[in-house]
């Protein structure tokens, strides 16, 4: 059984940039029904269920064909939130060590890759999610839809923002661009960075 992870701060932790009552319906309900569902897809197949989330999300080709689409995608949905909510913080700031490095080779400045970001953030179609990744050895700033994961490409995350409506439409209403700003207030880099020595290891 795979559980719902706590948050790791308060659900108002990250006020004003996300308020409180929004984070409480995305992780007690959102998160809580990828979870169930998941779960729920994989209650016959316990083999499987000895595995991680996101080994299943690397080789979804072995899943059974009739619950493949569940575990792409409640099991994506899982496995996105619980990468998520580590990557916010309060007063967040800017990247410092490793990851600014990576960032600055790659982008020229951290001002170009926000750039980039946002707009991959801002112009993606419906609900789904804007990635900084490590593709062989090269950082890219990928999107997905609905909850595919980097994973089931042979892609490694380092960061995440959730741009499903659930995840900002109580306070930002239908202005995604507002949230995406304020995204770059909350942004744990520290995380990031453990995220950056975990590929090499």
């Amino acid at each position: 059984m795979y559980k719902l992870p706590d948050l790791p701060y308060a659900y108002d932790a990250l006020e004003p940039f996300i308020d409180e009552q929004t984070m409480r319906v995305h992780h007690d309900k959102h998160h809580q029904g990828y979870t169930d569902k998941f779960n729920q897809a994989l209650s016959e197949y316990p083999e499987f269920q000895e595995k991680s989330a996101e080994e299943l999300l690397r080789d979804l080709d072995v899943i059974p064909q009739e619950i493949r689409m569940a575990v792409k995608n409640n099991g994506g949905g899982y496995v996105n939130h619980s990468f998520f909510w580590p990557l916010l913080k309060k007063n967040g700031g800017e990247p410092s060590g490793e990851i600014l490095k990576l960032i600055t080779n790659h982008f020229n400045q951290y001002d170009e890759f926000r750039q980039q970001f946002s707009l991959a953030a801002l112009n993606l179609f419906g609900s789904g999610w804007a990635w900084l990744v490590v593709d062989r050895g090269q950082l890219e700033i990928v999107a997905t839809q609905n909850q595919d994961s980097p994973l089931s490409q042979g892609k490694t995350p380092l960061l995440a923002l959730d741009v499903w409506e659930h995840a900002y439409y109580l306070k930002y209403q239908n202005k995604r661009a507002d949230y995406i700003e304020a995204f770059f207030n909350i942004i744990n880099w520290d995380q990031v960075n453990k995220n950056l020595e975990a590929v090499g290891q």
